[in-house]
């Protein structure tokens, strides 16, 4: 084979390299199109404590006495102490207690799907029998 027909030889990260950049932009085009997505259950967890703390804080000033005040302050504290150690050592335990939440409420659903279906689908009675079972229509 001659120099001319030789190929140069090929960057060995270059397909890594354009996975990485294709998989950036589609995840900057989400954001921009959806917005910042959820981040684990964890994560969440920890905006929410986070959340609430503030929320807390800011009707502290409210509160009669430096007592009440101190003792709100108190109470956040060891929540988020209690907290925290499990969150950093079993993130992966809020991801499938969340996702064990969401199996149980589509159960749930499904279940009570039926059940709603047949009783709002029930053949109504003429309307001058009062029975007792008599569907009422409250639209």
């Amino acid at each position: 084979m001659s120099e001319d027909t030789e190929r140069p030889a090929a960057d060995s990260d270059a397909w890594e390299k354009a996975c990485a950049e294709d998989l950036a932009a589609e995840k900057a085009r989400r954001r921009t199109q959806y917005g910042t997505q959820p981040g684990s259950a964890a994560e969440e967890l920890r905006k929410l404590l986070d959340a609430v703390t503030d929320k807390v804080t800011s009707f502290q000033s409210s509160l009669p006495g430096m007592a009440a005040q101190g003792a709100v302050q108190q109470v956040l504290n060891q929540a988020k102490a209690a907290v925290e150690p499990v969150i950093e050592r079993n993130p992966d335990v809020f991801d499938h207690l969340a996702a064990a939440g969401s199996e149980l409420l589509a159960a749930y659903r499904s279940a009570v799907v039926n059940h709603e279906r047949r009783w709002t689908n029930e053949p109504k009675k003429d309307e001058g029998d009062s029975g007792a079972g008599e569907h009422i229509d409250l639209d």
